[in-house]
């Protein structure tokens, strides 16, 4: 019989296969309920979002009230799934929730939907196709400032929604996957530092914080060393501390290093200008920068992958091919 790690890596490599294959579902997807219902909740929640004056609720409350509300039901679901589950069933499971929570695929996808346009002069294009992937406004933006916020984008959300929920089912299996990417959801939704938000998301902020402390700092790893690794490293060193998230600071600093171009830097809000640290040495990102790091994502996640497989194996034949 076959242990539950060479098992668990026979999973992540279909799931990825899936992935590369089909893509998210274009219908039905089961994140796109989950932040249908976190919107609903947080209308009738959340003191700022409706006229109630804020003295009758407390937003910090009601956030650690929405989030438990939302998680509990899914981790229940999940862990009976894997205590009740036949294994065969299981693994199948596994495969689908999995699957269900990478986004390799669809971050190329929404990259090249940017690059392309932008490589063939069409701005006005790239800004729409970046408004669906990035907050900032992006009417205002040129050329180099699109292409960087693709990029960042790109070595962000690679992070968060491929290399994180790869660690998350290693580590913890469906739980560990499902409670890292409702989270994570949650804090993409609720996790701004503006009236509304900053204190009935930061639950939901922190917890996020938490579940990619670790996965970042992994990701950004893989950024360093599949790129100009001294460059990257030394970003991520120095560059990254200033950076105002905990966990996107030392990913896109070594993901910029790596690159060998300069991220970061100004970026219009809806709220104003938000002056950012700049990131990484070298030129200002072009179309050609969007390319290389869906790239190196995807060599990233080549390269977890042959390792798991070799892990694998090594674990196959030490057990004596039992």
């Amino acid at each position: 019989m076959l242990s539950g790690f060479i098992i668990s890596v026979l999973v992540c490599l279909t799931a990825v296969a899936l992935d590369h294959w089909l893509g998210e579902p274009r219908r039905f997807h089961p994140l796109v309920g989950f932040g249908s219902a976190a919107n609903w909740l947080e209308r009738r929640l959340n003191p700022a979002s409706h006229a109630e004056p804020k003295a009758l609720r407390q937003p910090l409350l009601m956030g650690v009230l929405a989030v438990a509300t939302l998680l509990a039901p899914l981790m229940l679901v999940a862990v009976l799934a894997v205590l009740l589950l036949p294994a065969h069933i299981l693994v199948m499971t596994d495969v689908i929730v999995l699957w269900l929570t990478l986004s390799l695929r669809g971050l190329r996808e929404h990259a090249m939907a940017v690059a392309e346009p932008l490589e063939a002069g069409n701005l006005p294009v790239a800004r729409q196709q970046l408004a669906r992937i990035v907050s900032r406004q992006t009417d205002s933006l040129d050329e180099s400032a699109v292409a960087s916020a693709a990029t960042e984008s790109v070595l962000e959300n690679g992070a968060d929604a491929v290399f994180a929920s790869l660690f998350w089912f290693l580590v913890a299996g469906i739980p560990g996957v499902v409670l890292h990417r409702a989270v994570n959801t949650l804090d993409a939704m609720w996790g701004y530092r503006n009236e509304r938000f900053l204190l009935y998301g930061r639950c939901a902020a922190r917890l996020d914080d938490g579940l990619n402390w670790i996965p970042a700092r992994l990701t950004a790893l893989t950024y360093a060393v599949l790129g100009n690794t001294a460059t990257a490293l030394t970003a991520w060193r120095e560059q990254a501390p200033a950076w105002d998230s905990l966990n996107a600071g030392p990913v896109m600093a070594a993901g910029a290093g790596a690159l060998g171009v300069s991220l970061g830097g100004p970026a219009p809000y809806a709220t104003g200008l938000k002056q950012r640290p700049v990131l990484g040495k070298g030129p200002r990102p072009d179309a050609g920068t969007v390319l290389a790091a869906i790239r190196l994502l995807e060599r990233g996640v080549a390269l977890w992958l042959i390792t798991l497989a070799v892990a694998a194996l090594m674990a196959y034949l030490q057990s004596g091919g039992a």
